[in-house]
């Protein structure tokens, strides 16, 4: 390389950088793509559809109001509303955090099963303040009646 004019060796420099800077911003889309958790209310699943099968989500709303049942086990299930009208049962294994209760505001991770409409949690997140709102619900009042 030391035969090589100063113009090539920056060619060859500008080149292997651009080369590393696709390949960054490829690896940083895949794995993002890949941890990407949409956000859907009930009245956006109306709206847009269900999501695929399988496909990692985030349901968020109000717990309505005597919706919550104790099924088999550790299992609950309750149901989610954003003041539309539209709502989603919501089935979740394991300890809910202390903060869970019917009227306040929760975030539940997890998937639709196939030939179910019942939306099966992984995680569930409530409220943590007398403020606390997730950005897309901001301005909806808690869902008052049970469906």
């Amino acid at each position: 390389m030391s035969g090589m004019r100063a113009r090539t060796k920056r060619l060859y420099a500008v080149g292997v950088a651009a080369i590393l800077v696709v390949a960054a911003v490829a690896l940083a889309s895949t794995a993002l793509r890949q941890h990407a958790d949409l956000f859907y209310t009930p009245e956006l699943l109306v709206e847009r559809g269900m999501p695929e099968v399988g496909q990692r989500v985030r349901i968020g709303g109000f717990v309505v109001l005597g919706s919550r049942e104790n099924g088999e086990g550790a299992e609950m299930l309750f149901t989610i509303g954003d003041g539309s009208g539209e709502t989603v049962r919501v089935s979740y294994t394991g300890l809910v955090p202390d903060l869970f209760r019917e009227g306040e505001g929760v975030v539940a991770t997890g998937r639709f099963v196939d030939g179910s409409t019942v939306f099966v949690a992984e995680e569930i997140l409530a409220k943590h303040d007398e403020n606390y709102t997730p950005r897309e619900l901001e301005g909806l009042t808690p869902y008052e009646t049970a469906s």
